[in-house]
């Protein structure tokens, strides 16, 4: 039994709509009609969570098992999951409430509109020992921009490519639009308590960055990290691989904090790295895989795909001990092929039109739904 590896669980949202690739809301009476799943302020999409466990094949089973409840409920009603992270045939000129009646649905309406209609995937990964949870959340805080970049899946909008792979991260509102690197939980505490005080922050959810500490009463009692980065990867799998990668790069921090934590391995102070991290963000929501990035321990430029390549190199003894480099193997084909975005983008520049290529992929995610799990998984308990 491998007890190495973290506790992890999924926040999952999606698009409904027709098979074109029009977005028809219907959060509100699947919500009703199905248990687990909850909806958001817009209508158009819907959540659902996993629940925490540490073995990937498990996990596996927990992504689909939801979807495919979800599945015959929509096919019901004409309709299917769509892929992507934005309104990519549109309308992003109105908001629809899902409930009318709640304020705090009103509150996001008046203040950001639109711009968080989105759809992705949150990570959220079990850490309870405090200086190793605020280690990892600056160590993906400055490796945010290649999880991005491996799951990049929002390049249109309002059935228009909009020049960048991930428009979702471009248009979605950071709140407070500057968020430093965590040097300890005090600090993550005393930060906290400022922005609520200021007005900044409406509540302690509040904070959209990239990497967040989570937990049951925050900013007190934290028990996870909080990745919020990526774009709906609509292959489980995929999904999966990029987690992998992930808890790979937490478990080597864990094991030498001097050479992954970037408050130890940096030669950057840490506004300066808070700085990169989001400039590198920005740089991964256009350009996805082909961006170029500052590399946090030394400012150095590199491609986000070699970047890529060369901690998949250095995690590999890692990863075949623990038994997960099958699960780390789709990365490969994401390197290889690209992300969603590009691939899309290519097809749309060979003159497919939008609704067979958002087709095509709707079908490619009910395929994905019938894979069975793996018969070999990587089990364990959670660490610390």
């Amino acid at each position: 039994m491998n007890d190495r590896l973290l506790l992890k669980g999924f926040e999952v949202e999606l698009f409904t709509g027709r098979a074109d690739g029009t977005v028809v809301g219907v959060a509100e009476q699947a919500a009703t009609d199905l248990e687990g799943f909850v909806t958001e302020p817009d209508h158009r999409n819907l959540e659902y969570i996993t629940s925490p466990d540490a073995d990937y094949g498990h996990q596996l089973e927990l992504l689909l098992e939801p979807r495919r409840r979800l599945r015959r409920w929509l096919n019901e009603r004409s309709l299917t999951l769509l892929p992507g992270s934005t309104l990519s045939r549109g309308d992003s000129r109105r908001f629809e409430r899902s409930d009318p009646s709640n304020p705090y649905h009103g509150y996001i309406e008046a203040t950001y509109g639109t711009r968080v209609v989105t759809a992705s995937v949150h990570i959220n990964l079990g850490l309870t020992e405090m200086d190793g949870l605020f280690a990892g959340c600056r160590l993906l805080r400055c490796e945010g921009a290649l999880l991005l970049a491996l799951s990049a899946s929002s390049p249109f909008l309002d059935g228009v490519a909009t020049g960048a792979h991930s428009q979702r991260w471009l248009q979605f509102p950071l709140t407070p639009a500057r968020v430093p690197l965590f040097l300890d939980h005090q600090h993550y505490i005393q930060w906290m308590e400022a922005q609520l005080a200021a007005g900044s922050m409406r509540n302690v959810r509040h904070l959209w960055t990239s990497v967040r500490p989570n937990g049951e009463n925050r900013p007190h009692d934290l028990n996870r990290l909080e990745i919020r980065i990526c774009d709906l990867i609509s292959q489980p799998r995929q999904l999966l691989a990029v987690t992998v990668f992930a808890e790979l790069r937490l478990l080597q921090m864990l094991e030498d904090p001097a050479a992954h934590d970037p408050l130890l391995a940096s030669s950057l102070e840490p506004d300066r790295l808070a700085e990169l991290a989001d400039r590198n963000d920005r740089a991964a929501a256009r350009l996805s895989l082909k961006a170029t990035l500052s590399d946090w321990r030394s400012g150095e430029e590199i491609e986000a795909a070699t970047w890529i390549q060369r901690e998949l190199d250095g995690m590999a003894p890692l990863a075949a001990e623990l038994g997960l480099s099958p699960w780390l193997e789709p990365l490969q084909l994401i390197l290889g092929q690209g992300n969603e975005a590009m691939r899309w983008l290519e097809r749309h520049a060979q003159g497919v039109p939008l609704a067979e290529i958002l087709s095509d992929e709707a079908k490619a995610m009910q395929l994905a739904e019938a894979e069975p799990a793996p018969r070999n998984t990587a089990t364990s308990h959670p660490l610390g």
